[in-house]
């Protein structure tokens, strides 16, 4: 069966950096674009950043610049990569699959907060 499994949260000093990691299994990871989102507390999720099967990312204005989305087809790994964090990136962190209608993790938390 298909499996989403999120790492690498917790809590990040304002300013600095952290690293999300997504690790799929049951489906052909290479073929299938994948999106991180995230979920604040009383807010709708939202789409942070996709990858497509061949690498081209894409990011939400509120991140681009400071988030960094990459694959590693090898691993079956999407990553994460964020910096600058800000009390605004405090969220729960989703990874999803584009196969067969999309798949969801469980999520992660981050806290940014000092």
């Amino acid at each position: 069966q298909v499996q989403l499994v999120e790492s690498g949260g917790g809590l990040v000093q304002p300013g600095g950096p952290a690293r999300l990691s997504c690790v799929a299994s049951g489906f052909t990871f290479s073929r299938y674009d994948m999106s991180w989102y995230r979920q604040a507390p009383g807010q709708e999720r939202e789409l942070v950043a996709s990858i497509n099967s061949v690498g081209i990312p894409k990011y939400a204005d509120s991140v681009k610049g400071r988030f960094t989305i990459s694959r590693d087809n090898a691993k079956n790994t999407v990553y994460l990569q964020m910096r600058s964090l800000e009390a605004e990136d405090t969220a729960v962190y989703y990874c999803r699959s584009g196969y067969s209608g999309g798949y969801w993790g469980q999520g992660t938390q981050v806290t940014v907060s000092s």
